[in-house]
């Protein structure tokens, strides 16, 4: 008979995930406060949602910024370490798009451009310039990206999207490469997933489970596991794990 040890635990980690009031954010910061972690929570808008999540998860903070302004995300490290004394994990899920076709060029505006680019990109990078300082000093912390399968295909809600997150693809690469031994940095890749970003899109969630090797497509829990699994300890840095079932390798 074999007996299957339990996950490990986070109790007394602080974990900090970006976008966290809704869909994948959401299910992340549940997964950490599940495993014993204290969670920091965040948005720039769903306020009300964010507190009611604080609350429900018992000793957790939420705190309002946008991750696209450099101060309000040395803001929201600063509110986290206050609170909890330390900061052992990040996880950078803000994210935003606009449903542009691939071959509308004229409606790709340099303003969106910034719009996504500010929050997918130079969002991610602002919060972890600011959090490593305090992740160095916990001497075995983690930063996880949440990147998507059109960093990788010329696929995607529009341009812009795809290209900020083709880009931190390769932050994720860097930053691993520079910030060892003390942090570790990943990324996951999810394909389509079953999230309110993905109402009303019935008819595209069957092409990719007809297609898709696993035929079934992600939910926000399948996405938010393999998050929380990397951010265990491991010699895992510089990875960037597809969860898509399996459409990365569909031609």
């Amino acid at each position: 008979m074999t007996h299957e040890l339990p996950p490990p635990s986070f109790a007394g980690k602080v974990a900090l995930v970006t976008g966290s009031t809704t869909g994948i954010g959401e299910a992340i910061a549940r997964r950490f406060a599940a495993r014993g972690a204290w969670v920091v929570l965040n948005s720039l808008s769903s306020r009300e949602a964010g507190r009611r999540l604080a609350a429900e998860l018992g000793d957790a903070l939420y705190v309002a910024a946008d991750v696209a302004d450099e101060a309000a995300a040395g803001r929201l490290v600063a509110e986290a370490v206050a609170r909890f004394g330390h900061l052992d994990i990040l996880v950078n899920n803000a994210g935003i798009t606009r449903r542009i076709p691939l071959g509308d060029l004229d409606s790709a505006t340099a303003a969106i451009w910034h719009e996504i680019l500010d929050t997918n990109l130079i969002g991610a990078w602002n919060v972890a310039r600011a959090a490593v300082p305090h992740l160095r000093a916990t001497g075995e912390a983690s930063i996880v990206n949440l990147t998507s399968l059109v960093a990788h295909r010329p696929i995607g809600s529009s341009i812009p999207y795809s290209v900020s997150k083709a880009a931190l693809v390769h932050l994720t690469l860097i930053l691993a490469k520079v910030l060892g031994p003390e942090i570790r940095v990943n990324a996951v890749s999810p394909g389509y997933v079953t999230t309110r970003w993905n109402e009303g899109q019935e008819e595209r969630r069957a092409v990719v489970e007809a297609q898709a090797p696993l035929r079934r497509v992600a939910a926000a829990g399948d996405v938010a596991d393999i998050c929380v699994q990397l951010c265990e300890p491991s010699l895992v840095t510089g990875a960037v794990i597809p969860v898509d079932g399996g459409m990365h390798l569909v031609a």
